[in-house]
C-alpha cells in the first residue's frame, strides 16, 4: 500500500521456513512437491525456478544464478537511478517522499554468487543513503481474456536491528506507466504483491486504480493491511498474485503466501471501466527497496527513518516465475517454504433497520421497521461471531444514512453500496466515536439501497454479507 502525498509511481503472513531437514525427509518433501506440481523449498538454499502448473506455461523468469558480485543480464532488466522518474509532471523521489537515491551500482544491486539477487540500502558517510529499484524491461505480462496471469517471487526480506524506515517490495504496475513515468498513476494499476515497513515482520497486499481519492481510496487504495508474518525476515516464502480473468464480467486478484490465499479483490468492488483500464492490459514487474517515506510514516505515526537505523540490510530474491494459461483450469503458482492453509470463514453480523422501510440481511433474516435481522455470509476474513451492528435510516427527503459499529474498533471502514441494483458506489466512511456514517442522497421512494462493508479490525481486512434497505419516502 504505497501512500503517496502526490501521484506518482507508486508500490506495494508469511510462515517459518524448515532448516536443516533430513536427506530423507528433504527428499521425501520434494517428491510430495513434485507430485502436486510445487516446489517446497526454504531457509538461505537457492532453489530452481519451479514448474508451471499442468496447463501453465512460464512466460519469463531469473533464478539469479550470476557470479558473486555481478550485475543484473539488463536485457531482462531495467535498473531505475536517481530519485524519480525523469519526465514532466512526474512527482519527485517516486512520489512516495522516500529519501534514498537508486543506483545500478553492485554496492545496492547484485548477485550473491549462490543463485540469489540482493538489493541492499547503504548509508554512506555523510548520512545520504542509496539503494536499488529494477523493473522487468518487458511490460507485456497480462493475462488474457478467458486465462490467467501470475506473477510470483520468492524472496527474504531484510532483517536490520534497526529497521524504523525500512520498505522492501515486489510489486507491479501497468505498462503504460512507463512511457510517461507513471504520470498516469493510479489509473493505469498497480498491484503490491508483498509490502513491510519498518522491519516489523509483516506483509500487506494492495490494489491501485482509478483517479486520486476515487473509488479505489488512492493513494492508500484497495488492501489487505499490514498482516502478521512471523519468519518473514528469516526464511524465503513465495509471495504471489493472480489475475483471474477466466470470467471476464467476474475478474478476480488473488493474492497469495506460500500457495494460500491472503486477499481477494474483485472487479465488482468498482466500475468496469476503472477495472478494465487497470486490470485489463500487460504489467511489469518491481523489486525494491526504500528507505523512509509516507508508507513507514503513516505506520509509525513519525517521520522514518530513525536516526540509529542499521544500514546494509538487504532484500533476498531467490527467483521470480510469470505464468499464464488461457484457461480457468487450475489456480495457478508455486510454493516455497511450509505452506499455509486458506484463511476462510463466515462472518455475522446485524443489520437494524431505524426507520420505516426494510432492513434485509441478505443470508437469514428480515427486519422490517426498528425491528432487527441478523446476516450470515462468507468473508475475505476469519470470523466467525458477530463483532458488529450495521444499519439504515431514513434521516431526511430522499436521504438514507448507512450507520457502522464495530465492537473492536477499526482503523478504517468503507461502504459499498447500489441504488436499485445501479454502478456501485465505494466510499471511505466518516467515524464518531466509532460509529461510521455515510449517507446516500436524491432517492426516490421505493428505492432499494443494496449495502455492505470492507472494515479493517486488528491488522486484517474483513468484508460483510450483503444487507438491503428501501426507502419509503
Amino acid at each position: 500500500m504505497r501512500d503517496h502525498a502526490t501521484p506518482r509511481p507508486p508500490r506495494s503472513v508469511r510462515v517459518r521456513a524448515r532448516r536443516g531437514l533430513t536427506a530423507g525427509l528433504g527428499a521425501l518433501l520434494l517428491a510430495i512437491g513434485a507430485a502436486l506440481g510445487v516446489s517446497l523449498t526454504g531457509g538461505s538454499a537457492a532453489a530452481a525456478v519451479p514448474n508451471p502448473p499442468s496447463g501453465w506455461t512460464t512466460v519469463f523468469s531469473d533464478d539469479f544464478n550470476g557470479a558473486a558480485g555481478t550485475g543484473l543480464n539488463r536485457a531482462n532488466w531495467l535498473y531505475d537511478t536517481g530519485t524519480g522518474y525523469n519526465y514532466p509532471g512526474a512527482a519527485g523521489n517516486w512520489g512516495t517522499g522516500e529519501i534514498e537515491t537508486a543506483t545500478d551500482s553492485t554496492t545496492n544491486v547484485y548477485q550473491d554468487g549462490s543463485g540469489h539477487l540482493v538489493i541492499k540500502p547503504v548509508k554512506e558517510a555523510s548520512g545520504h543513503w542509496t539503494s536499488g529499484r529494477i523493473e522487468t524491461q518487458r511490460t507485456d505480462f497480462a493475462a488474457p481474456a478467458g486465462g490467467q496471469l501470475e506473477i510470483s517471487a520468492s524472496l527474504k526480506q531484510p532483517a536490520p536491528a534497526s529497521g524504523l524506515g525500512y520498505w522492501p517490495a515486489f510489486w507491479a504496475m501497468g505498462a503504460d506507466a512507463r512511457p510517461v513515468g507513471a504520470t498516469n498513476w493510479p489509473g493505469i494499476g498497480e498491484l503490491d504483491i508483498m509490502e513491510d515497513v519498518n522491519a516489523l515482520s509483516q506483509h500487506s497486499t494492495t490494489f491501485h486504480c482509478g483517479v486520486w481519492a476515487g473509488e479505489c481510496h488512492d493513494p492508500d487504495g484497495i488492501s489487505s493491511g499490514l498482516q502478521p508474518c512471523g519468519g518473514c525476515q528469516s526464511g524465503f516464502h513465495t509471495y504471489s498474485v493472480v489475475i483471474d480473468r477466466t470470467n471476464t464480467s467476474a475478474e478476480q486478484l488473488r493474492f497469495s503466501l506460500d500457495g494460500a490465499v491472503t486477499y481477494t479483490v474483485n472487479e465488482n468492488q468498482v466500475s468496469t471501466a476503472t477495472w478494465q483500464a487497470a486490470v485489463d492490459h500487460g504489467f511489469f514487474a518491481i523489486f525494491d527497496v526504500a528507505i523512509g517515506g509516507s508508507y513507514p510514516n503513516k505506520v509509525c505515526g513519525c517521520t522514518s527513518p530513525s536516526a540509529d537505523i542499521s544500514s546494509g540490510a538487504g532484500m533476498t530474491v531467490d527467483w521470480i516465475a510469470v505464468n499464464r494459461t488461457t484457461s480457468g483450469s487450475g489456480t495457478g503458482g508455486t510454493s516455497t517454504g511450509t505452506s499455509t492453509g486458506t484463511s476462510t470463514g463466515t462472518s455475522t453480523g446485524t443489520s437494524t433497520g431505524t426507520s420505516t422501510g426494510t432492513s434485509t440481511g441478505t443470508s437469514t433474516g428480515t427486519s422490517t421497521g426498528t425491528s432487527t435481522g441478523t446476516s450470515t455470509g462468507t468473508t475475505g476474513g476469519s470470523t466467525t461471531a458477530p463483532d458488529y451492528t450495521a444499519g439504515a435510516s431514513t434521516t431526511g427527503t430522499g436521504q438514507v444514512r448507512i450507520t457502522f459499529t464495530p465492537t473492536t474498533p477499526a482503523a478504517y471502514v468503507d461502504v459499498h453500496y447500489l441504488v436499485n441494483g445501479g454502478g456501485q458506489q465505494n466510499f471511505r466512511m466518516a467515524n464518531s466515536g466509532g460509529t461510521w456514517t455515510q449517507t446516500v442522497s436524491g432517492l426516490s421512494s421505493g428505492a432499494v439501497v443494496t449495502y455492505w462493508f470492507t472494515y479493517e479490525k486488528s491488522g486484517p481486512q474483513y468484508d460483510t454479507p450483503h444487507f438491503t434497505y428501501t426507502y419509503t419516502g
